[in-house]
């Protein structure tokens, strides 16, 4: 089978080499940009984040599988997919062990803001030592909005720390509440008394019509002054001015960015001139969710190839 992967041959820590030794006798093809110009003669499609449009999609002739390689699908216009009779599918997080990954990454983040380590290294390099004194996350409130794979994955990790951790989940708060061992879970409605009471709000939440811009500038208004904002979602759930207005403001201490709302930024972009923590997208992209990935992909098209139904089909 033909199968095309949307992006640069070295993207996602080498998946394309991983995935083609994988399955020597298909054919691989990288478009070598986040774009897809043509789907004629494609089997199967790794979208990555190219957009999968209705326009691109009727350029296709034989593609049977939308084959993402992590999770996410908002740029893919699955209705449109439906129509034609191809699947879409992706890898849950927490099957993977990118939940996990990106879940490290947060607290990464979280412990290098409140370290200020911008600040370290230039103590370093001026041979200034004993300065900044950081924030420790003992003691604090963690606000984590979006309680799927990747929050429970952070959920795990921050108990260690000692910190109060509160929850935002679409449905069944009780039960997450229970679940979880969390001292409180609310529902979307009830995101301000979240902002209000955290010292971090992290976000884990998929991004949809009802989570884009969930952080605007009414919601950072609830949040205490000093706090701090990690975003492991997709850059469309906070407003860009909003954020913008708020670190500038000194509102917010500091956010901490894997996604961003154009991908890749502008590194000239103004919002890095203030107390950013960005890193590349590259949160779930580590030796062990690269394995768990590969593995459901490859199954996938396995299945494909000897008419099976591919798992997690959307």
């Amino acid at each position: 089978m033909n199968i095309l992967f949307a992006a640069y041959e070295n993207s996602w820590g080498g998946f394309f080499d991983i995935i083609r030794s994988e399955l020597p006798h298909h054919c691989f093809e990288a478009t070598g940009k986040f774009q897809i110009d043509s789907l004629k003669g494609i089997d199967v499609l790794i979208p990555t984040m190219s957009p999968v449009t209705e326009k691109i999609l009727d350029s296709a002739d034989r593609l049977k599988l939308i084959q993402q390689c992590g999770s996410g699908l908002e740029a893919v216009d699955i209705e449109a997919a439906e129509k034609r009779n191809i699947r879409v599918c992706n890898v849950p997080t927490d099957i993977s062990g990118n939940a996990d990954s990106v879940a490290e990454l947060g607290i990464y983040m979280m412990i290098g803001l409140s370290r200020n380590v911008p600040v370290m290294a230039n103590n370093m390099a001026n041979r200034k030592m004993g300065e900044p004194q950081g924030i420790s996350l003992q003691g604090k409130t963690a606000g984590i909005i979006g309680l799927g794979g990747i929050g429970k994955a952070l959920i795990r990790r921050l108990k260690t720390f000692d910190m109060r951790i509160i929850g935002i989940k679409r449905n069944n708060t009780e039960r997450a509440k229970k679940e979880l061992d969390l001292e409180w879970v609310g529902a979307p409605e009830e995101i301000g008394r979240l902002l209000k009471e955290s010292d971090y709000v992290i976000l884990t939440l998929p991004l949809t019509g009802e989570s884009r811009n969930i952080i605007d500038s009414d919601a950072i208004s609830y949040m205490k002054e000093g706090a701090f904002i990690i975003n492991l979602s997709r850059g469309g759930v906070i407003n860009k001015e909003a954020l913008e207005n708020s670190l500038a403001t000194g509102k917010i201490a500091g956010a901490g960015l894997d996604v961003f709302w154009e991908e890749p930024p502008d590194p000239d972009d103004g919002i890095f001139k203030y107390n950013v923590m960005s890193t590349p997208h590259i949160g779930g992209s580590t030796d062990v969710s690269m394995n768990g990935i590969v593995k459901v992909v490859s199954q996938n098209i396995r299945r494909l190839e000897k008419n099976q139904m591919p798992l997690y089909s959307k």
